[in-house]
């Protein structure tokens, strides 16, 4: 079975990707978060909203618990330098270190280079064309699966999603509490 397969899927018909479009920490301003995830459906992409102002970590349980190929970072408030780095860590503790990570937002061109290093790709800002995102994402994600499939040895699978194309996720109860 190819890596781009779904258990139980023909054959000949390429897995979706699943992509969890995220705000982490405090940053109420989801308008643009929901164009993107609008985008990303009509693309064919099956979409995961996290809702505003999840954690992190909640952001990173969400995404490995989704078995997603991508998370979707968007901050505008300025905090992309912490919580975007956060979210990546706690990826990699939870075991999702092999999800793409693709940021956006109001993010100062001098701290572009810096997420990238991170392993944060993309960085976009306003203006930035639909189509351009949603390319960079399915390019990230077919390099990743390439990545992933060579390392396994080509068996690469996930479980099969209802057809249901966007969907909130279940935020994780807050365990500091």
């Amino acid at each position: 079975m190819s890596s781009l397969q779904l258990l139980g899927q023909p054959q000949n018909e390429p897995r979706r990707i699943r992509i969890l479009v995220a705000k982490p920490g405090l940053d109420g301003h989801d308008r643009g978060a929901l164009v993107l995830s609008r985008a990303f459906r009509d693309s064919g992409m099956e979409v995961i909203y996290s809702g505003l102002l999840p954690t992190p970590e909640q952001v990173a349980q969400m995404a490995v618990d989704e078995d997603v190929d991508v998370v979707a970072l968007s901050l505008l408030n300025g905090a992309h330098m912490t919580a975007f780095p956060r979210v990546l860590q706690f990826l990699k503790e939870k075991g999702g270190g092999d999800i793409v990570v693709v940021g956006g937002g109001i993010i100062p061109d001098s701290d572009k280079p810096k997420l990238e290093k991170m392993g944060i790709r993309g960085n976009f800002g306003p203006g930035t064309s639909l189509k351009t995102i949603v390319d960079f994402i399915k390019k990230s994600v077919e390099e990743n699966r390439q990545r992933i499939s060579r390392k396994e040895g080509g068996s690469v699978t996930r479980k099969p999603r209802s057809k249901n194309s966007v969907k909130k996720a279940k935020r994780p109860k807050n365990r500091s509490r």
